[in-house]
Formats: C-alpha cells, structure tokens, sequence
C-alpha cells in the first residue's frame, strides 16, 4: 500500500473548489502531504538516540510526537469518518495529549522509532485509500473535508512543535537552509510607526469551513485607533534593554513575570549568552555572535511584555493584531495605510524565522490597489524613537516570531503624546 498516490501533489491547495468532490481531494490531499513532509524533515534530520531523548521538560520526545500524529490521524479519520476498527487500541492511552503531560512521557512505554514510522506510514496509506471514495457531505465532520484539514492542521501544528524541540536540543546542527535575500531597496524609508483606523471590523469566521471552533463565529469587534509600529524589534534594540538593567527592574515586569524570571533565572533570551564584550546566540545547533539588525527571536511573552514597557509601549490585544492584518472578502475594506501580510509558511528546509533580511514581500492594501506597502504593519515591538534612533543601515522587515508588534492607543492632541517619562526620565510615548 503506498503512502503516497502517484497522481497527487505535495504542495498545499487553495481551498476554493470545495464544492467539487475531485478538487476537494486534491485539496486534502495536498495538504496532507505537505504537512508530513515537514514532519518526514523533522524526524529524520536526526538519529534514534534524538528522536526518544527528552530535549526540555517543556517539550515532547520527539518520536511520541511522530506516533501521536498518525494516532490522531487514525483516531478522526479511519475510526470516526471511515469507521475502521482500531490499528492499535492498546497505544491510545500514550498518545492521548491530555492522559500525560510532556514531562512525564519519556517515561512511557513509547513506541521506538521503526514502530512509530511503520505506524505512521500504514495510516497514512490507509487514510489516502479512504480519502479515494470519501465523500464529502452528511454530517459536520465530512462536510467540506472539515476532519481531513483538521488532521491536516494538527500535523502542521505539531511541526511547529517539533521545530521549538529542535531548537531546543543540544548538539551538532541537523537543520539548515540557503540564507535569505535582500531586503526591497525602500525599506529604509519606511515610517516608524503606522495608523490602524478605528472601527468595527469582522473577526473570526462562519464560512471558512476548514476553521476550528475557536475561530467561530463571526462577529463584529469594535477597535479604537491606534498607531502600529512598522519593524520588527531587532537584537540591536533589546540588546539597549538588557544595557538597561531592563532583567533587574521589576517595575517593567507584570507580577506573574517577574516571578517567572526569578523561577528561571532569565537575564537574556534563553538562546543568548554573553561572551567577552558581546553576545553570542545558539540557533538550531549554530553559536554565532548575535546579529544586531535581525529580529530578537525566541523570548517569551514576560520577555515581550517588559521589553514593550521599558520602550514606552505595549503589546496589541488579540482584537487589535487581527485588525492590523490584510484585507479579506467579506471584512471592512481598511482605509489607504500600509497594511503588511501575514507571516508565511516556511519552506520545508528552512530551520524557523528567517532573518530581517528575508522580506515576505509586498501585498497591496484596500482601496488604493496601486500603492505599495511595507512589509509588516504587523510589525515589532515599538522602539521609543525618543530613545531608541532607528540605526542606519538597518533593514526593517515582518517579523514571523514571538516580537511582532507593538501599538499606542492615537491621542488627538498631539501635545499629550510625549507627555509621559520613559525611562530615565526621558519621554514616552502615551499608552
């Protein structure tokens, strides 16, 4: 039985066809195959010895990983829409995310790696087999293919996972990727800062049928105006943070981060340590000095909020991210600002965010079609430019991590916007 059939690709479909069976599957079929060969790069860049060790506490074996997703995969597709009988009813409860936490699963008994991989295979040549003669209406779980993209999304969010586990781990590089391009040539005239009008706007969906049920429904959200910084946070400018003693200072910290940072012991990004005179970083396996005009990757959200803070800034609610997006069908057309993409998916070589160098491109904003716009509004964590003078030579392009952007709520009177002292005196900017 092949994993794969012959006349399928392995690129990701638009879902624009739905209503045609044939289109749908192809669909289906290439999302499916596209998630797993993410997850094919991901398990066998590294030796069975990586695959069952525990990286982090935080973070699964990588092989229970690989076993859970074909058991979920058997779970919602063979048992629930094929009505199959279990493969393997006796490995379920190890597989249950919600039975153990990751700390504890290394200690199960796991499937080894040749198990979990001819596990993996036999659903997945069983599941194509079903999606032949599936058809695609009746009840909520085949309507639209919705359980096939489901286990489609799971697959791609356990990639995501497995990605964080590699970076995590220790040892010799078993990633890589080509470096990125550079950046468009007018990205150095891009503004600080951009206005994101007010008003009501549709979030979520009640037509996506692929979406989950906490991406349902659509509603209307009303959202006051706010200004959105345009550029990512670069290592340049959180390097002035921890200058700052912004680590030892509570008061930029919430209460439940701060306790955090004392429990962890952070002084910098997990990833970073300083060396001599400057700071040297480990991603997925390389140490490398700390490349000033890339974006601060891999802080969590205490880091986040704190570095926001101590700039004279904050973090943008779920609300306000959202509306800061690109225009899509059926949601309020966005007056002529720039308006930024969203982070694109990553090719299957690339090892996670690419640097500031890597642009996601261009896409052009609501009414005025014409007009070219900078890569992120979505952009960074603000800098207070009082402060903080953008560096020369510094690219400023979408961030696709953790640090994508931070806002100030548009004060009318633009007397009161430096009103407030930002750190040591100097102004900030009014939240």
């Amino acid at each position: 039985m092949s994993a794969q059939p012959c006349r399928r690709s392995a690129q990701p479909c638009r879902r624009n066809n739905l209503g045609d069976p044939d289109a749908l599957r192809d669909t289906i079929a290439g999302s499916l195959l596209a998630a797993r060969e993410r997850t094919r790069l991901l398990t066998e860049s590294v030796d069975d010895d990586d695959l069952v060790r525990q990286h982090s506490p935080l973070m699964s074996p990588l092989v229970w990983d690989l076993a859970h997703i074909a058991n979920q995969e058997e779970l919602w597709l063979l048992r629930a829409v094929g009505g199959r009988e279990p493969m393997r009813p006796e490995i379920d409860p190890l597989y249950d995310a919600f039975e153990h936490p990751r700390s504890e699963r290394p200690t199960l008994p796991l499937l080894a790696p040749a198990e979990a991989r001819a596990y993996v295979k036999e659903v997945r040549g069983r599941v194509l087999d079903l999606l032949e003669a599936a058809r695609f209406t009746g009840t909520p779980l085949v309507t639209d293919g919705f359980a096939f993209g489901m286990v489609a999304q799971h697959e791609q969010q356990h990639d995501e996972t497995m990605l964080i586990t590699h970076q995590l781990r220790r040892g010799a590089p078993a990633l890589s990727a080509p470096p990125p391009g550079p950046p468009p040539p007018d990205v150095i005239g891009l503004p600080a800062e951009v206005l994101v009008p007010g008003g009501p706007f549709t979030m979520g969906t009640s037509a996506e049928p692929w979406a989950l049920d906490n991406e349902r429904p659509a509603h209307t959200v009303a959202v006051p105006s706010f200004y959105l910084d345009t550029t990512p946070v670069s290592n340049a400018a959180y390097e002035a943070f921890i200058a700052a003693g912004g680590y030892d200072d509570q008061r930029w910290w919430s209460p439940v981060g701060w306790a955090h940072r004392l429990r962890t012991g952070l002084h910098a990004p997990l990833s970073w340590r300083r060396e001599g005179g400057g700071w040297l970083r480990t991603r997925f396996g390389v140490t490398e000095p700390v490349p000033p005009a890339e974006p601060v990757l891999h802080v969590c959200w205490y880091e986040a909020e704190a570095y926001a803070r101590w700039a004279g800034r904050r973090l943008p609610t779920e609300a306000e991210w959202e509306e800061s997006g690109p225009v899509r069908p059926g949601h309020r057309t966005v007056p002529p600002v720039p308006v930024g993409r969203r982070r694109p998916v990553a090719a299957a070589g690339q090892p996670g965010p690419a640097p500031l160098a890597a642009s996601p491109g261009r896409q052009l904003s609501g009414r005025r079609r014409g007009m070219r716009c900078p890569p992120a509004r979505r952009g960074r964590l603000g800098v207070d430019v009082q402060r903080l003078p953008a560096l020369p030579g510094i690219p400023r392009l979408a961030l696709p991590g953790v640090l994508r952007g931070v806002l100030r709520r548009r004060v009318q009177d633009a007397a009161r916007r430096l009103v407030r002292g930002g750190p040591g005196g100097l102004p900030g900017h009014v939240p």
